[in-house]
């Protein structure tokens, strides 16, 4: 073959494979997401789709990205959702919403990047006038990173957004890194299921992350396998949670998760595990490890009889089944539990929907069990102590589980076994 011939050849393959840059057009007041809708048909392979630094984009209508193949989104500049609130409900109302404020359909090799600037880079969804209308009626979610292979989040920053953040369902090798949530409210008034991650897919790291919010930090959903959480900070939320599982029946499955290295601050939660009774399926292999802890009410809280307590009293149910647990680790937990009065932002009933009955308040593990679906449930190396400095106790029924937990399992002292103090 001749140098020309090869060249050629060469020339050919590099030219199918030439990276493109597409700066979306601003339009300078309007919309901008029409003109982006328009472009992207052509921009869905080998391109850098750019927001400027320096510009602030008006994402008045949701954007609906195509199948797209090695491309980077990149938000440099800022993005503004809609502020009024009536405008955003009648787009989530219509029967063509997507789903998500920005929605992504499927592709391979797909970047949604920020920026590093303090400055730039940032999305505002305008949240504060919903929390303090504590309006709950046709909210958007954020971002739904849907069906992507080999994809990436990181350097993203959301400025009090409505809700829900981003959801990762049925994606697969995913890394998500260096991201901001700030979910914080300038009234008093509560941020309401303002999710920071909805791990949904296989084979997914999550680290790096700063979440502010008022729901869950991170939450492993139905399907999910083989799913790490590091080195992370949660304030204010409802914890790093699995579930919850097995809601009218449904057959669960969640394998290989570990959430390590991770603060809690002033959140509701620490650690939890939440499935419905008669659900079925299976989770295991869990483990939470390293976790600090400050000011939570509920640093190790498992259920297995969950329910929609803002709905009315639990139900009476005599279904046997339940999403099996297996494999739990609660491994090297240290801080403080809040144990004086305190009612948090998202209770609106009384007793709040998190109310445990019989609960002191001062239970470093509550181990809510459902017979014979438990087994290999372990808590150690856990160190703990209440604001008033009383001692710490536990919940846990022993007819519910044969294994050792690592504490006496009862209504009362905390009191670890052997095991318990990894012996």
């Amino acid at each position: 073959m001749g140098i020309i011939t090869t060249c050629a050849i060469f020339a050919s393959i590099y030219g199918a494979r030439a990276w493109n840059t597409f700066v979306v057009p601003n339009s300078g007041g309007q919309d901008d997401t029409p003109a982006l809708l328009a472009a992207l048909p052509s921009h869905s392979s080998n391109t850098t789709i750019l927001f400027q630094k320096g510009t602030t984009y008006n994402i008045f209508t949701p954007i609906k990205f195509p199948t797209l193949n090695n491309v980077e989104i990149r938000v440099e500049g800022n993005l503004t959702y809609p502020s009024d609130i009536a405008t955003v409900q009648a787009i989530v109302g219509a029967s063509d919403f997507p789903g998500s404020w920005l929605t992504f359909t499927g592709g391979n090799n797909v970047t949604l990047r920020g920026s590093t600037d303090s400055k730039w880079g940032w999305i505002d969804g305008h949240g504060q006038a919903w929390w303090d209308a504590v309006q709950q009626t046709n909210r958007p979610h954020g971002i739904a990173f849907s069906k992507i292979s080999n994809g990436v989040i990181r350097d993203m920053k959301i400025w009090k957004p409505v809700a829900w953040n981003f959801a990762t369902s049925g994606s697969s090798n995913l890394h998500a890194f260096n991201n901001k949530i700030v979910a914080i409210s300038d009234t008093g008034s509560f941020p309401f299921n303002t999710y920071g991650f909805s791990a949904g897919g296989t084979n997914m790291l999550f680290e790096n992350n700063h979440i502010i919010n008022g729901d869950d930090c991170i939450t492993v959903g139905n399907g999910a396998k083989n799913i790490q959480f590091r080195n992370t900070y949660c304030e204010g939320g409802h914890g790093l949670s699995i579930g919850s599982l097995g809601k009218g029946g449904q057959v669960s499955d969640v394998q290989n998760v570990l959430i390590e290295n991770v603060f809690m601050n002033n959140t509701l939660y620490a650690a939890r595990f939440k499935s419905w009774t008669g659900g079925n399926g299976l989770a295991r292999n869990i483990t939470w490890k390293n976790i600090g802890f400050l000011n939570v009410p509920f640093p190790i809280y498992v259920t297995q009889n969950y329910w929609d307590q803002g709905v009315g009293p639990k139900p009476n149910s005599t279904s046997t089944n339940n999403t099996h647990i297996e494999d739990f680790v609660f491994q090297n937990f240290a801080g403080v539990i809040r144990d004086t009065p305190y009612v948090e932002g998202s209770c609106v009933t009384d007793p709040c929907w998190y109310a445990v009955p019989g609960a002191t308040g001062k239970e470093v593990a509550i181990f809510d069990l459902y017979p014979d679906t438990a087994s290999n449930i372990l808590a150690k190396n856990i160190l703990a102590t209440t604001q008033t400095k009383s001692p710490v106790r536990v919940m846990c029924d022993p007819d519910t589980i044969s294994t050792d937990v690592g504490f006496k399992c009862w209504d009362g002292f905390y009191i670890p076994t052997r095991a318990g103090l990894g012996l």
